[in-house]
């Protein structure tokens, strides 16, 4: 059992944009419950063209500066010249300037060290414990910007361990993070087949893969709306998922509508999670007219 949220300000410009870190601690907030062991957030901000926001988990201490020195002779050998870096709890982050092969970037610094996410806008924070854990070490509610997920994980089938939380970034994609509540039952085949076209895998969940499932569709030109469409087909078992982009926020669910989902839309923003709870955080005392989307069901949002 697992607890995941989105949120969208669908205007800029305004002061709606503002509260999207502390907007998804309150959400997440309210459905802790679900997923005590570890909680994550996928944030979308300003993009700055020809740059690049990337975060690794480095440990600390010697192990930390190791893995640091070979972050940066990466980049170094790929062009990639540093603006701005900065060591935060067992983060590293760096801001770089880049024109080249993402991918192949994306691969090769995964080969040094633990890549949380990479994205001229996103940037996913995650770690153990609770939403407020989380944000006290990385000041999550000083963050504004667009749109955003969240989730709380309950550790099932792999440790309890900052990389194994979500969300999860579409590895060698940029600006691609997806958080999902379920089990894809076919994992395996479609990893294969996506192995055998070229793509690396970091991690055995079975979110990894719908992240970078979504991606490759959309890297052929594939709509999102259409991925989204698609993936209900393509994967099976019982899932709710949603997926952002730099400019979108989705959902998907599967025919069995088992894993529970539910929404609250108005001409300002859209918030989706897993249980009501989360939405009235963001709405104190105020009677929501939400819906539930139907099995086998998808649609997208864009600002």
């Amino acid at each position: 059992m697992c607890g995941i949220a989105g949120i969208m300000f669908k205007k800029t410009g305004d002061g709606r944009n503002t509260s999207t870190g502390q907007a998804l601690i309150d959400m997440l907030d309210g459905c802790q419950h679900r997923g005590p062991d570890s909680t994550g957030f996928a944030l979308y901000g300003d993009t700055h063209q020809g740059h690049l926001k990337l975060r690794f988990f480095v440990g600390s201490g010697d192990e930390a500066d190791k893995a640091i020195a070979r972050i940066k002779d990466v980049l170094s050998a790929n062009s990639a010249s540093i603006d701005d870096e900065e060591t935060i709890g067992n983060n590293y982050r760096v801001v770089v300037t880049f024109s080249g092969d993402l991918q192949k970037l994306a691969y090769e610094l995964e080969h040094a060290a633990k890549v949380i996410s990479i994205g001229s806008s996103l940037e996913i924070i995650k770690d153990v414990g609770t939403a407020h854990d989380v944000d006290h070490t990385y000041h999550v509610q000083n963050f504004t910007g667009t749109h955003g997920l969240g989730h709380v994980r309950l550790a099932t089938e792999s440790d309890v361990k900052p990389e194994a939380a979500h969300p999860f970034w579409a590895t060698g994609f940029a600006d691609i993070a997806i958080v999902h509540n379920g089990q894809i039952t076919n994992y395996w085949k479609m990893r294969r087949r996506l192995e055998q076209r070229g793509f690396e895998f970091n991690t055995d969940n079975d979110s990894e893969l719908i992240a970078v499932y979504l991606a490759d569709k959309l890297s052929q030109g594939i709509a999102l709306e259409d991925a989204l469409k698609t993936s209900i087909d393509d994967l099976d078992g019982t899932f709710s998922f949603l997926v952002s982009t730099k400019d979108e926020i989705g959902y998907a669910k599967d025919r069995l509508a088992v894993k529970p989902m539910v929404m609250y839309e108005t001409d300002d923003m859209i918030a989706i999670a897993s249980e009501e709870v989360s939405l009235n955080k963001l709405f104190p005392g105020k009677a929501l007219n939400t819906t539930e989307p139907a099995p086998g069901t998808y649609r997208t949002w864009h600002r």
